[in-house]
């Protein structure tokens, strides 16, 4: 059964990459409507599991950057929770625009009980639901509940999943004052980028491309 992996960024579809074997890589760039329509494509064409990763924003004002957390079908979860026993079960709520603001976390946070947002993960899950496909969710905190990102941060996504250099500088250029925030951004990011890297190693090790993970031994580590 191949692997159907939604992300946002192109980095992260090269991380995920790595691991090799049977997989679909697909990074929304924030367009939902296409990454919807793409992950269709995928779904029909080699149905298999649907896997939502990258990087994620906490709801929850426990996470701290770098933490994973885990989501979608409960017998995925039990065995992704055996292979990365570090990580946070818990829901992924999902966002078709950045959540940035503590006070707009704090909100989302109240109304979902979620314990972190991000763009992709509701409409992979979604596309999941409609093909009847297995569905999980793995994300590291890019950015925790208790910090709201500065506007270079907001820019910096291109549609295709790329760097939007040119972007973030002319926002710096605007608002140099952000540039602490920017730093504490691009440092957090690393770190999560670095846990999601070791998590891909240990599932890669584990047949994640290649096996349903509904089907893989409960005493994985």
């Amino acid at each position: 059964m191949p692997l159907i992996v939604a992300c946002g960024l192109q980095s992260e579809a090269r991380l995920i990459a790595h691991i090799g074997g049977d997989m679909i890589v697909i990074p929304g760039g924030g367009d939902s409507a296409r990454l919807e329509a793409e992950l269709d494509q995928a779904a029909r064409g080699a149905p298999g599991l649907i896997l939502s990763t990258g990087l994620a924003g906490a709801l929850d004002p426990a996470l701290v950057a770098g933490d994973l957390v885990i989501d979608g079908d409960a017998d995925i979860v039990a065995r992704l929770r055996q292979a990365l026993p570090d990580a946070h079960a818990g829901g992924i709520t999902g966002s078709d625009t950045p959540i940035a603001t503590i006070a707009h976390k704090r909100t989302l946070h109240a109304e979902s009980a979620a314990l972190a947002v991000d763009m992709e993960s509701h409409v992979a899950a979604r596309v999941a639901r409609r093909h009847g496909l297995p569905f999980a969710a793995l994300r590291a905190i890019s950015d925790t509940a208790k910090e709201t990102l500065p506007p270079a941060a907001l820019v910096g996504m291109r549609p295709d999943g790329g760097v939007a250099f040119g972007a973030v500088l002319a926002s710096l250029a605007r608002q140099p004052a952000q540039l602490p925030a920017l730093i504490r951004t691009g440092i957090n990011t690393g770190r999560a980028m670095r846990r999601l890297g070791r998590a891909y190693d240990v599932l890669g090790r584990l047949g994640i491309a290649r096996l349903d993970l509904g089907q893989l031994p409960l005493e994985m580590r």
